[in-house]
């Protein structure tokens, strides 16, 4: 019998630990998928959302399935397991459902969701990046969320955009643990916000959001890290100071206010120079902004991206 020491292993031989945490995470949920392959995948029948144009904002690559997208998701609100979101946001209702819009703007303003369901709504297929490297292409349906900025008129103080999601532990139930400090917050600084790529979501796949996926409304910012595309926001807030979001306050030294996309930026627990796309086995190198330089590039002009992560 050959026992192999830990130097006779080559490193090509050592389980990739982006493959370890799935496999983990797999064995750990395997009664959940089990379950989950029960239920549909789609809320009711009647989900299709009409009228809705092709975006020129939008990537020519080949689509992660829309089961993959809405059965391996991050949304702590509803669980850690990537499986868990699936199941335990199954019964979320929704309806009825407003946003508020306050801080520094001129006029304050809530939008109720089924009227900004009536406004021009346009697909976008945008690459999703998550911090703990893996990733997906998604055709989100949406509007820009200048769209809302410019109807409440910041002021000249308004450096920054501050998103709060839902609090209600009675329908959320992964917010009855402390595993951060909820409501969930996150932040944008105002450029970023009135980017036109930065996209208010209400639908996937040419459908509503389904629940898990952040409905009914959700950000999303696809030259950041996904954790930053805030998801079921019940309020936006202008401010003056950088907002400190559910991350930064939980580990500060893992997770900064802009969080692009970067190759070169390590997270303290893994690399980032590479991703795995779900649904393939090899690794592909991960692009400068996540891929969207040529747009976004210029407002980080003269930053050190190394300090500012």
């Amino acid at each position: 019998m050959l026992i192999r020491r830990p130097a006779d292993i080559k490193s090509s031989e050592i389980t990739d630990p982006l493959i370890y945490r799935q496999r983990r995470e797999f064995i750990k949920g395997a009664a959940a998928i089990s379950a989950l392959a029960a239920l549909p995948l789609r809320a009711d029948a009647a989900t299709k959302l009409s009228g809705v144009k092709k975006s020129t904002y939008t990537v020519d690559e080949v689509l992660t399935p829309f089961n993959d997208i809405t059965t391996y998701n991050n949304f702590y609100e509803f669980g850690t397991d990537k499986a868990s979101p699936a199941i335990q946001a199954r019964n979320f209702v929704p309806r009825p459902w407003t946003v508020t819009v306050e801080g520094m703007v001129k006029r304050p303003m809530t939008f109720d969701i089924d009227d900004l369901m009536k406004w021009p709504l346009e697909e976008r297929v945008y690459r999703l990046r998550c911090v703990e490297g893996w990733s997906m292409v998604i055709p989100w349906t949406g509007f820009p969320l200048n769209e809302i900025l410019k109807r409440v008129e910041p002021t000249g103080s308004a450096k920054f955009v501050e998103f709060t999601s839902l609090n209600d532990p009675k329908r959320m139930p992964g917010q009855r643990s402390p595993v951060l400090d909820w409501p969930y917050v996150e932040g944008l600084r105002l450029d970023e916000a009135q980017h036109p790529l930065t996209l208010m979501v209400v639908g996937l796949y040419g459908e509503v959001l389904p629940n898990q996926n952040g409905a009914p409304l959700r950000l999303a910012v696809p030259w950041k890290y996904g954790f930053k595309s805030a998801k079921s926001i019940v309020r936006i807030r202008l401010v003056e100071k950088a907002p400190i979001s559910s991350w930064m306050r939980a580990t500060p030294n893992e997770y900064g206010f802009f969080s692009n996309v970067n190759p070169d930026v390590d997270h303290p627990r893994w690399s980032q120079s590479k991703e795995r796309r779900i649904g393939e086995f090899l690794k592909r190198k991960t692009l400068p902004f996540n891929g969207y330089g040529a747009q976004v590039a210029a407002m980080y002009a003269g930053m050190d991206l190394r300090k500012f992560f």
